[in-house]
């Protein structure tokens, strides 16, 4: 070795059992689409070293707090000196221009407007913001802002990388605190949604009554109420199964009470069992019996003989 060569000896944290332990103790951290997005923007940024023992420090409990601040995220890590280090992320703010867009492009999707209204996460809300121009996550070095009170030279360090990956699990419980960091709380994106639907709506409704026909008396309706205003001989329905299998499960995300099994392997078979039943229900009459098998064969056929597409 020449006297110009040096070696540091990687250092030690001091254990602790007073800090946040990562539920996700092997494999990926978070369950959520929306915190693998929220990890895969570290993992751009921080090279494979630091990675590994960010994500060692964060299921060993180094992280012994998370605070939000109006600015972004505060965290105390606990290093292998006495005192925790202080760490601090903060996500750009976007304009209230670059709002304004976003929520109009949100607004124009009923889909959007109601998963939003209804405390949900849009698998596809990220479409919201590409379409102008913006990203939602951080997706430039410069959207993503760290920095540590420890003496490492690297930005991102290791403990910066352990309180992202804490805070990814925490987005799995509150996919709105990606809004927040972005600067807008979950209750002021529902007010501007409701305020631009409801805008939407009224200028709907007076389009559809200037064109709307006449509606006949309810009592020249009343003999003929329960028949069908035209003939069904050619009506065709098909039923397709979704483009994503169990939607619902994947949107839900990983619950915290059940941290050693995937939710879409536990009800999986339930979900399916319960689809067949209904399309027999639907289309053979009558409801199935508990314990009857229900086979599903892509040539089956409906009413009059209409092919069922499962």
């Amino acid at each position: 070795m020449s006297r110009y060569s040096y070696y540091f000896k990687p250092t030690r944290p001091i254990e602790t059992d007073k800090g946040l332990k990562a539920r996700s103790q092997t494999g990926k951290f978070g369950q959520s689409w929306w915190a693998a997005r929220w990890i895969a923007a570290l993992e751009r940024l921080l090279d494979a070293g630091r990675l590994r023992r960010g994500s060692g420090y964060a299921r060993s409990g180094q992280v012994l707090s998370i605070e939000e601040t109006p600015t972004g995220v505060l965290a105390r890590v606990q290093g292998s000196r006495p005192q925790p280090y202080k760490v601090a992320i903060e996500l750009k703010r976007l304009t209230d221009d670059q709002w304004a867009k976003v929520l109009d492009q949100m607004a124009a999707q009923a889909g959007f407007s109601a998963q939003l209204l209804a405390g949900e996460m849009p698998q596809d809300i990220e479409e919201a913001f590409k379409a102008v121009g913006i990203s939602l996550f951080p997706d430039r070095a410069d959207d993503l802002m760290t920095d540590c009170s420890c003496p490492d030279w690297a930005n991102p360090c290791k403990h910066v990388a352990a309180t992202h990956f804490i805070l990814g699990e925490q987005f799995d419980e509150d996919p709105f605190l990606i809004f927040r960091l972005r600067g807008r709380t979950q209750e002021e994106i529902m007010q501007a949604l409701r305020s631009r639907r409801g805008s939407a709506e009224e200028e709907e409704a007076e389009s559809v009554a200037a064109s709307a026909e006449p509606v006949a008396a309810l009592a020249e309706l009343l003999d003929r109420f329960w028949q069908p205003l035209e003939r069904l001989d050619a009506f065709a329905a098909a039923v397709k199964p979704p483009a994503v299998k169990f939607p619902l499960l994947k949107r839900l995300g990983q619950p915290a009470f059940l941290p050693d099994d995937d939710l879409v392997q536990t009800l999986g078979s339930s979900y399916e069992a319960i689809t067949a039943a209904a399309l027999q229900a639907a289309f053979e009459g009558g409801s199935p019996r508990p314990g009857d098998r229900v086979e599903q064969d892509a040539h089956e056929t409906g009413p009059r003989g209409m092919p069922v597409n499962r």
